[in-house]
């Protein structure tokens, strides 16, 4: 039997901070927010006040939301079943995200995923997940 995630809302609600109150606000008005280091020109994520390459200083971007599965694993036991893993964006960085409004069984490896939206708890406050481009 293949299971196939839907939208169904995001359990909890994200803690915040000053530093990553920008990812969030992005989230929010559905838009994929990276940090990239203003020296060395690298993206990085999670984000956080300095470069982790070259500690240099950081300015937040829009990411293209294009990405491709790095890895993944199917939780079918869970109720309800679900799909996490990494999606290596087209900026560079990967990310652990869960991969949502697809067939489980048909995820592979190198497949393109689009960055999608899904609302919490908390009323106005969403999370970037993944699903197939």
């Amino acid at each position: 039997m293949a299971y196939v995630a839907r939208k169904v809302g995001f359990v909890g609600t994200p803690e915040t901070n000053p530093e990553i109150k920008p990812f969030f606000e992005g989230a929010k008005a559905g838009k994929l927010m990276l940090r990239r280091c203003t020296s060395c020109k690298k993206a990085h994520h999670y984000p956080r006040a300095l470069c982790p390459f070259c500690f240099g200083e950081c300015e937040w971007e829009q990411a293209s939301g294009k990405a491709t599965i790095y890895t993944f694993s199917v939780m079918e036991r869970a109720n309800p079943p679900y799909a996490i893993g990494y999606a290596e964006l087209a900026e560079g960085p990967k990310i652990l995200t869960n991969f949502v409004d697809c067939d489980f069984k048909s995820l592979k490896i190198g497949q393109a995923v689009k960055a999608t939206f899904v609302a919490t708890e908390t009323e106005g406050v969403s999370m970037p997940m993944f699903a197939p481009a």
